[in-house]
């Protein structure tokens, strides 16, 4: 799995001029998943219960000194989920990405939503998201910059 992770003041997602998940302060978080993982490995499980326990307890937001020593749940702030295969973009061959190392629907969908459930669990409130596979328009007000991408395929259990 790999995730975006943006540090934002706000952040909305549309489905259809719609709104289907939207946070103020926290952090929005752009999912992939690999086309090795699955539901049924419990490496990729274990791997996703890293993944979110990285993501709650990153220190990005700033103290009262101004130095990135809080999370998000010491901030009680909101994360939103959007899911993004194209993050696992080959671009090396020429200007069209391929997409060949991304999961299929079938695969991504039941990793995605187990990944937002745990994220709820961990924040304990609701993560709204987007519309998994769907067109969507994301806006986000990024809080910093700060921008970490997370990659469960390099590093170590």
């Amino acid at each position: 799995m790999r995730v975006v992770i943006q540090k934002v003041k706000r952040s909305s997602v549309s489905v259809d001029g719609k709104v289907t998940g939207e946070i103020g302060k926290g952090l929005m978080v752009l999912f992939a998943v690999h086309a090795t993982e699955s539901i049924e490995d419990a490496v990729t499980l274990k791997e996703m219960d890293w993944l979110v326990q990285k993501i709650v307890n990153l220190r990005i937001f700033e103290d009262g000194d101004g130095v990135m020593n809080r999370s998000v749940l010491d901030e009680d702030g909101e994360i939103l989920v959007v899911s993004q295969f194209t993050l696992y973009a080959k671009t090396k061959k020429g200007n069209r990405p391929s997409y060949i190392e991304s999961a299929k629907g079938d695969v991504a969908t039941p990793l995605y939503e187990e990944f937002v459930r745990r994220l709820s669990v961990a924040i304990n409130k609701p993560v709204p998201t987007g519309v998994f596979g769907a067109d969507m328009e994301v806006t986000i007000i990024n809080d910093g910059p700060t921008t970490i991408v997370m990659d469960t395929l390099n590093k170590d259990l």
